[in-house]
């Protein structure tokens, strides 16, 4: 029996996780529909993805991300280019043990442990941005979700100042419990695009 998804190795969370946003990125027809982050567009949740963490690594190790199109030119190469080092990086022990350290993580750390605890759960986060922004499937996984919102809701007191996350938002009558973690992530947790914004399946492009 397979593991609960917030129990498994570093390297097969992040791919369970990778593969689902990696499908709602190629399932994404309008980059410029609006997201549930208000300043965001589509192409602006890749966008984020792919450029806060290489340079979080390189500022702290000796591992450097090969550069590659940009979110505004190409957003589903941009993803693809850096989802591709990354998986790299965890599958390989000499590499993911690499040291990391600088201000925002901390002193020696893993490079494979820092992507696991600052990265993996931001890509699972953003795949609901990005799924209500262009109406796919926006229901994340279960035990995810729960250890997301109960270990956040314990550390909220450190967490909310940080301005990682926005301010928590109306939690809506009857709402579910991932519902409740978008709500203390900042977001309207019912939010939809207004109508005719370019929602649906092209496949593969920008």
């Amino acid at each position: 029996m397979t593991a609960p998804l917030p129990q498994l190795p570093p390297a097969e969370k992040y791919r369970a996780i990778s593969d689902r946003f990696t499908a709602t990125v190629r399932g994404t027809a309008d980059w410029d529909a609006p997201t549930p982050v208000v300043e965001w567009r589509a192409r602006d949740v890749v966008d984020h993805l792919v450029t806060w963490l290489p340079a979080v690594i390189e500022d702290g190790s000796d591992v450097r991300f090969a550069p590659g199109s940009s979110a505004e030119e190409d957003p589903v190469g941009a993803w693809t280019h850096l989802d591709e080092q990354i998986r790299r990086i965890l599958a390989a022990p000499e590499v993911s043990a690499r040291p990391h350290a600088n201000r925002h993580t901390g002193q020696d750390r893993a490079v494979g442990a820092v992507i696991d605890e600052i990265f993996t759960g931001d890509v699972f986060f953003h795949t609901w941005d990005l799924a209500r922004s262009s109406g796919q499937d926006d229901r994340l996984d279960p035990d995810m979700v729960h250890a997301a919102l109960t270990g956040m809701s314990a550390m909220e007191e450190y967490l909310r100042p940080t301005g990682q996350f926005g301010e928590q938002q109306p939690v809506p009558e009857g709402a579910s419990e991932q519902e409740r973690l978008f709500a203390f992530l900042g977001r309207d947790p019912r939010w939809a695009p207004p109508a005719g914004s370019g929602q649906g399946r092209l496949g593969l492009g920008s």
